[in-house]
């Protein structure tokens, strides 16, 4: 697998984080997307430890999303905080999870990532439309580790 630094070019990268950015425009969910070279424990447990690390259990609806991607165990998970669990099934989820992963399978790793931000806003914003006075509570960037 490629390094963390050409899993995605600068370009890619930047394309990401404007698609957080309109998915978010429409919601008070928070989106972010973090990229490790390779995780030595269970995936879904350290999905859990970033989304406290990025401190994404902190905001206001507990609706952030987390799309955590290990590149070299060739896996990823979805995460969803208490607020939008509660307010979504789990065929939310399994569909998000396999736009994304139909996209990977073919090597396109920025348009899987782009597709599940946006199966993820349009949920986001039917169950936590945007509002007058919203902000954006957490940092829009990629993040690596």
């Amino acid at each position: 697998m490629p390094y963390i630094e050409d899993f995605l070019t600068t370009q890619e990268e930047q394309e990401i984080v404007e698609a957080i950015r309109i998915a978010e425009s429409e919601t008070s969910g928070e989106i972010r997307v973090h990229i490790e070279q390779q995780c030595d424990i269970d995936v879904y447990e350290r999905a859990l430890d970033v989304f406290h690390l990025l401190k994404m259990d902190n905001t206001i609806q507990r609706n952030g999303v987390l799309i955590y991607v290990a590149v070299d165990n060739k896996t990823f998970v979805i995460f969803g905080d208490q607020g939008i669990n509660n307010a979504v099934g789990t065929n939310f989820w399994n569909s998000t999870r396999d736009k994304i992963a139909h996209q990977f399978q073919s090597g396109l790793f920025k348009q899987g990532l782009i597709d599940g931000i946006t199966e993820a806003g349009k949920v986001l914003s039917a169950h936590f439309p945007w509002e007058h006075g919203d902000r954006n509570e957490l940092d829009n960037t990629i993040s690596k580790g």
